[in-house]
């Protein structure tokens, strides 16, 4: 049976290998690091999926802003999720955004966004960003650049662009 538990400590070296081996690089392991250790880690949305003492995905939501006017309005960014090959393609990624998302609520977070695939998040209520006012802070295609408002009504009347934090730039 496939539990969905925050990070631990001890945790942090499967958590790196699980995102080198879904993304096949370090990009995303080296984001995670970098994000752990800044004033904007969340350590109650770094979610694991684990089997039986074995880790195998991992989904990190991390506090980002929309700059909007004068105005910083915090929100949370989505990145990474990963799942390890051999256990893709098995819903594992959607326990954990489910479990994410819940999770973020009971936080008491407005809304996420997300750079991610357009056929799998929309079925978790994220749609274009750009229909709700956001805009991504580098060009990329309007479909993958998405919002979630985890409270229904949260993002109206704010129109602005993301802005990540340095952390970010470990992967850009």
């Amino acid at each position: 049976m496939i539990q969905i538990r925050a990070e631990r400590n001890g945790d942090q070296e499967a958590i790196r290998q699980i995102n080198d081996a879904a993304f096949k690089g370090d990009n995303e392991s080296r984001l995670v690091d970098a994000i752990r250790k800044s004033e904007l880690f969340v350590p109650e949305l770094s979610l694991v999926a684990e089997t039986d003492g074995e880790l195998f995905g991992h989904i990190l939501f991390s506090i980002v802003h929309i700059q909007s006017g004068d105005v910083e309005i915090p929100t949370l960014a989505l990145a990474p999720m990963a799942v390890v090959p051999e256990h893709q393609n098995k819903g594992v990624g959607s326990l954990l955004v489910e479990e994410g998302l819940k999770r973020a609520e009971d936080q008491g977070f407005k809304h996420v966004v997300v750079l991610g695939h357009p056929d799998f998040y929309p079925k978790f209520g994220f749609v274009r960003a750009s229909t709700k006012g956001i805009e991504a802070p580098f060009p990329v295609p309007d479909e993958v650049f998405m919002a979630k408002e985890i409270k229904v009504g949260s993002l109206h009347q704010i129109i602005g662009k993301i802005v990540y934090p340095p952390a970010f730039d470990t992967v850009s």
